[in-house]
């Protein structure tokens, strides 16, 4: 082949991966199929079910007609192939042509298969189908999950084509040609598999990636996985999806989750000040709502006992105790340097109320 055909190939060769693959770049320019084509699928906050539908079907026509596209950009690649005339063309290139034409043949009649009866037939909701009442069909549920997925409650993590929402009632995963639904009164959660990285790409952090087997209690309904990020120094994520699914997650017999540094941290934290010399409340003195979580009350008093008054760098607070003990924790935390660890325990923070800095050893429990 001669420079021109080697060119054209190899580029379009990088085009069509990162056209199925999509990777941050393609994102950002908007060559993406729901970018190029978002006026036919309309949004997907203002309805979800359908928005999929459409999306599915318009992703497989455009992912099927790339063979196609790479012929005819061969027939100006190299001209002197005359692949203009298919019947002057040699066997290999009249093959390929075949296939490319076959491909999205066999995509069209898919789709023409799946919006028979207003998209009855396709894999998303013949799955919706499958949870409808007796006396409705599966739009109803999808009406369900629409207005579920339009609250902002709802947990939503991941790259687009592996995106992995949770609503009140639903699990769904989103990927390139499926959207795999499960009701969650259903489903049973297991971590079938982790994986430890020293380093995440998306924030130079020390990450654990989960993956975790949605299986539904219906046979009828494909089992699916869905990976979530368990980081070290912050494990918010998994924790607010542990906080959405109201089926326990359970792990497998060879699968460790790793306690992040942070959740390490207050445990230390809790446990350093236990040992310190405990606050007395006056009698006329009531405790109020930690000001940090309103949930509980407040627990801990910031009192110089580390050193004389005049002595060292932390100074003393005179703040009424307003903090419990694992928002201190995390205040005090929050405060460090996330790349030096090691540091932590003997470091100084600001009061959060006054500024007055103090270390763990001022931390008092409120007897």
């Amino acid at each position: 082949m001669d420079s021109p055909e080697v060119t054209f190939t190899l580029a379009y060769l990088v085009f069509a991966v990162c056209f199925v693959f999509t990777p941050t770049e393609f994102h950002s320019a908007g060559l993406t199929v729901q970018n190029l084509l978002s006026g036919w699928l309309g949004s997907e906050d203002a309805a979800f079910v359908p928005y999929h539908l459409r999306r599915t079907a318009a992703t497989l026509l455009c992912h099927s007609l790339l063979p196609l596209g790479y012929y005819v950009g061969m027939c100006f690649a190299a001209s002197e192939k005359q692949l203009y005339y298919p019947s002057q063309t040699p066997e290999t290139w009249r093959a390929f042509l075949l296939l490319a034409l076959m491909l999205p043949a066999i995509a069209c009649t898919l789709i023409y298969y799946w919006s028979r009866d207003r998209w009855a037939c396709h894999p998303l909701a013949r799955t919706l189908a499958l949870y409808a009442l007796p006396r409705s069909g599966w739009r109803a549920v999808a009406s369900s999950v629409n207005t579920e997925f339009r609250r902002i409650d709802k947990f939503a993590t991941g790259v687009p084509g592996a995106r992995v929402i949770v609503t009140d009632t639903w699990v769904m995963k989103v990927t390139t040609y499926r959207v795999h639904v499960a009701q969650q009164q259903d489903v049973h959660l297991t971590v079938t598999e982790s994986q430890q990285h020293d380093l995440s790409p998306d924030s130079n952090l020390p990450v654990q990636l989960l993956t975790i087997r949605v299986a539904s209690a219906n046979p009828a309904v494909q089992a699916f996985n869905i990976r979530t990020h368990l980081y070290r120094l912050n494990s918010t994520e998994y924790g607010e999806l542990c906080e959405k699914l109201r089926a326990p997650i359970r792990s497998a017999a060879n699968v460790v989750i790793h306690q992040s540094l942070g959740d390490l941290f207050l445990e230390t934290f809790a446990s350093l000040v236990e040992v310190n010399p405990a606050y007395s409340v006056p009698s006329s003195q009531d405790l109020e709502a930690c000001i940090g979580c309103m949930q509980t009350r407040a627990s801990v008093k910031l009192v110089k006992t580390c050193q004389a008054a005049a002595e060292g760098e932390c100074q003393q607070c005179y703040c009424r105790p307003m903090w419990c003990l694992t928002c201190m924790g995390k205040w005090f935390a929050s405060r460090q340097d996330p790349q030096r660890p090691d540091t932590w325990l003997a470091s100084r923070v600001p009061c959060p109320t006054c500024r007055a800095r103090f270390c763990i050893l001022d931390v008092c429990a409120v007897r």
